[in-house]
């Protein structure tokens, strides 16, 4: 039985360049990027002597292009690597994928890695509400592979190949070792006693589609009476271009049952929260992970800093979560609420864990995707 291996493939329009993706997601682990590899085949006689180009660019963009009016822009792009590809003096180490696409592909084709910055945000795309928005709001990273004489040369789209990919973020090793807890307090006017509340998560990170479940114990020392419990999972958004900031509940329920807690008396109780984004598709301004081809995207992950790093210094669209109990003890007695931060991400896989050495599995085959079908109308790969 033949297993296969799919690889991502687009050629430029004058069909001399193709280039060819074993993936498009690369992983940061907070300690290091992947990096952005894949395999160019070029027309040596097409190229008479000039240089094959690789450079990746990530655009921000934080605000709808139909609104820029007067030399306003609500986009922001920069180049994060460019270099060399062909000839090059350096040969990365071969992935899997890659060397079996070198002994397909022939003697026109040639391997290439190119390394992200450390710093560099992760892919996130923010719903705009309705699927007729022409361009993603949000951080998107472009693949660029282009002909040219020198790497300050504007590429020309008849000789160039642009890809859409996607930096995401993978739960470190140790996670999950700490039990998130809060607890709050309320005190009321003229009245002796106060609420209590206590919050609790069995664990600190969980993964996408994932039941989250807080319980909670009230005690009620007050003399005001809690007529009835919600509890919601908060995504909290920030987007550093801005310095704006935006919450959206992405999973809510409310219950009376035990309720009203009267002057007293006690109650724990748990609650099963399951936040996704097919369940919040006509929100706008939901966080999600950057969106390719036309599969639905996950929320966004939690945006996960290094051990020893300053939060501080995240870019682009910084994401996290929180489970937000709110008590309501009546129009007098106003609510009693509490925030629990907890991670939301992508469980680490093997072949993140160790990175995948090269070699030939006999039975496996090959199969190209051409980007150019992959998507139907408007396509950020169609550039």
């Amino acid at each position: 039985m033949v297993n296969a291996v799919k690889v991502f493939k687009k050629t430029a329009p004058n069909g001399k360049l193709t280039v060819y993706l074993g993936r498009r997601d690369f992983v940061d682990n907070t300690n290091t990027t992947e990096p952005v590899d894949g395999i160019v085949v070029c027309d040596n006689d097409y190229l008479r002597g000039r240089k094959v180009y690789a450079t990746v660019t990530v655009t921000y963009r934080f605000g709808r292009e139909e609104d820029e009016v007067m030399g306003l822009h609500f986009s922001k792009e920069m180049q994060l690597a460019s270099q060399q590809i062909y000839p090059s003096s350096d040969t990365p180490e071969l992935t899997a994928v890659q060397d079996r696409l070198l002994k397909k592909l022939g003697a026109n084709a040639y391997p290439f890695a190119v390394t992200l910055p450390a710093n560099a945000p992760c892919s996130v795309q923010l719903h705009p509400g309705t699927e007729d928005a022409i361009k993603p709001l949000g951080v998107i990273y472009d693949l660029k592979v282009y002909v040219g004489d020198n790497a300050d040369e504007k590429p020309h789209k008849r000789n160039s190949v642009n890809l859409a990919v996607r930096k995401v973020q993978y739960c470190p090793a140790g996670g999950n070792r700490r039990q998130p807890s809060t607890l709050v307090s309320k005190g009321f006017t003229l009245s002796p006693g106060k609420l209590n509340m206590e919050v609790n998560l069995d664990k600190d990170v969980y993964y996408h589609g994932e039941t989250i479940i807080p319980n909670i114990s009230v005690t009620n020392g007050s003399k005001k009476s809690v007529k009835n419990i919600k509890c919601s999972v908060v995504q909290h958004i920030e987007v550093t271009m801005t310095n704006s900031h935006i919450t959206r509940e992405v999973a809510g329920v409310e219950s009376k049952e035990g309720c009203p807690i009267t002057p007293g008396t006690t109650l724990n109780k748990t609650f099963n929260l399951n936040p996704l984004a097919t369940t919040n598709k006509n929100r706008y301004g939901i966080a999600l992970d950057g969106k390719l081809q036309d599969t639905d995207a996950n929320l966004a992950s939690s945006t996960i800093v290094g051990e020893g790093k300053n939060p501080n210094d995240a870019l682009g669209i910084i994401v996290s979560y929180s489970v937000r109990v709110r008590l309501n003890c009546g129009a007098l007695g106003g609510e009693l609420m509490a925030d629990l931060p907890f991670k939301l991400t992508h469980p680490i896989t093997d072949s993140v864990a160790a990175p995948v050495k090269s070699e030939t599995k006999e039975g496996e085959d090959i199969v190209f995707e051409d980007f150019a079908r992959l998507r139907r109308g408007m396509s950020v790969d169609n550039n």
